[in-house]
């Protein structure tokens, strides 16, 4: 991870310090940031989450494309807790949702 660009994502949902203190321990050099056009430029992307499928998805907001287009691109992406779960195509967690 060293010299990668690892962003994390900021959507209001998560415990991004802990992520970050994590990957400067596994020697990565990680910002945190919830703007889409930091997002597309990352190495590697990072979604945690903390909280409901739905909410999850509604916080994303303009970012849910630009982790789509990430994911098309084949940029490495690694969701922790519900970030793990919106990767997935749908919930039925709280009614039924579509995911990234």
């Amino acid at each position: 991870m060293h010299n990668k660009n690892v962003v994390i994502i900021d959507y209001g949902l998560g415990n991004l310090r802990s992520v970050m203190r994590g990957l400067e321990a596994a020697g990565a050099r990680a910002t945190i940031t919830g703007v889409p056009e930091e997002i597309a430029a990352a190495d590697c992307i990072v979604l945690p989450g903390v909280g409901a499928f739905h909410e999850g998805m509604e916080q994303l907001g303009p970012v849910k494309n630009t982790l789509s287009e990430a994911v098309r691109d084949k940029v490495p992406l690694l969701g922790i807790c519900l970030g793990m779960q919106m990767l997935m195509d749908s919930s039925e967690e709280h009614g039924t949702y579509r995911g990234l």
